[in-house]
């Protein structure tokens, strides 16, 4: 495994097991699984609606011996309907059956986020969140969060892959440190993508398939990157990129797809939506 260091110290796998859209029979195996098989770093948000499914996961490799809590690196994500609750981080704990989160993000810049980062911030003073984290903040609302914010985001997550990189949101974080946690890494499964001639000829020639030359290609750009997938040949594929290294020129010429597409836009009417998207266990 590779790490990232953040601002405050705290070290992070460069590689981890995404959870989003699935199932929380499937997320429990999956945790277990990729525990197993040697991930660190897994990734949540109460808005998967599998974070008790992640803490069992937890739990059995726990107990079983596999790994100790402090070699973990758990992350979850706040949703905007629960960021003025003063529960809101120790209800999320309790579902993942964990006395602190190793990165707790607010998911959307949407309602009142600035409550939701108060929130996030007095949890990390109070030691149950130890780095913190903004998802998919851009813009006006970005710039409102780093002016009134006592702590800035030590990660933000943001959708990431061969055919996108946003660098004018990186660029604006950089002053603070801020690392970048990739979602979609594989362009949400897109064909198009994992099939570019670049890959496949990289593959060739590493005697690798080309999801693993694409993840090899974000972890050398020093971003997080968390894969999501229940499939347990996927999990142990997905992390056998750690004994080979792409050459400078290989990726400059992974470089030459970025401005193809992106997957996600959000807009306000997005936006509002979330904000008063209620989920089901909240108080």
């Amino acid at each position: 495994m590779e790490y990232a260091e953040l601002k405050n110290g705290v070290k992070v796998p460069l590689l981890g097991l995404g959870t989003f859209m699935i199932s929380p029979e499937d997320t429990e195996k999956s945790v277990y699984t990729a525990i197993k098989t040697g991930y660190r770093l897994i990734d949540t948000a109460n808005a998967y609606m599998n974070e008790e499914a992640v803490g069992r996961g937890i739990r059995k490799a726990l107990d079983e011996g596999l790994v100790t809590r402090e070699e973990l690196f758990i992350s979850t994500k706040l949703w905007p309907t629960v960021y003025e609750s003063c529960y809101a981080v120790d209800d999320t704990l309790k579902r993942l059956g964990l006395d602190w989160v190793d990165l707790l993000f607010i998911h959307q810049p949407a309602g009142n986020f600035m409550a939701g980062w108060r929130n996030a911030e007095k949890a990390y003073q109070e030691g149950k969140a130890r780095a913190l984290g903004i998802s998919n903040f851009q813009g006006k609302k970005l710039e409102t969060l780093l002016a009134e914010s006592e702590i800035k985001p030590h990660v933000i997550q943001l959708e990431t892959h061969p055919y996108f990189i946003n660098h004018e949101v990186m660029d604006r974080l950089s002053p603070y440190g801020t690392r970048l946690m990739g979602w979609y890494p594989l362009g949400h499964g897109d064909s198009s993508l994992i099939r570019e001639p670049v890959f496949a000829a990289l593959a060739d020639k590493y005697h690798r398939s080309e999801v693993q030359i694409i993840l090899r290609w974000a972890v050398e750009k020093g971003f997080i990157t968390i894969p999501g997938t229940k499939n347990p040949d996927h999990i142990r594929a997905n992390l056998d990129i750690f004994d080979f290294r792409l050459t400078e020129e290989e990726v400059k010429k992974i470089g030459k797809l970025e401005g193809t597409k992106k997957y996600y836009t959000a807009t306000e009417e997005m936006e509002e939506k979330y904000a008063s998207m209620h989920l089901p266990f909240e108080r």
